[in-house]
């Protein structure tokens, strides 16, 4: 299984403080890469993999996650996470953006969103 990135998720109360919070880790170097008015994804340019995502809220899930992991294979990661009896907080599924991904909760009750990106074809 291959891990292409791993990014923490911050929830935060309001568009206002997703702005305050992106002004803040600019000053750290990062940069907007993403931006979909409820989550806003800031990253290295110099390593574009190291990234922070700044949340008001999860629209296509019960939850905010935790965090955020990207793996190769999304299909084979929740095979194997749902056959261990781990807790599918959200069940795979593909999204609107480009990308494929299902949550877990892991032993300590945080909540993990793994995905892969959709290749176009």
């Amino acid at each position: 299984m291959t891990i292409r990135r791993i990014v923490p998720n911050v929830q935060v109360p309001s568009e206002e403080a997703m702005k305050a919070g992106g002004d803040f880790y600019g000053l750290l170097g990062f940069e907007e890469v993403m931006n979909m008015g409820w989550v806003v994804t800031l990253a290295s340019p110099a390593n574009p993999t190291a990234q922070i995502s700044l949340f008001t809220e999860e629209r296509t899930a019960p939850v905010v996650s935790d965090l955020s992991v990207e793996v190769e294979d999304v299909d084979a990661v929740y095979a194997r996470v749902a056959a261990s009896g781990a807790e599918i907080v959200r069940e795979l599924r593909d999204e609107e953006w480009g990308v494929r991904r299902f949550f877990v909760r892991d032993p300590n009750g945080r909540v993990v969103n793994v995905l892969s990106h959709q290749t176009q074809s």
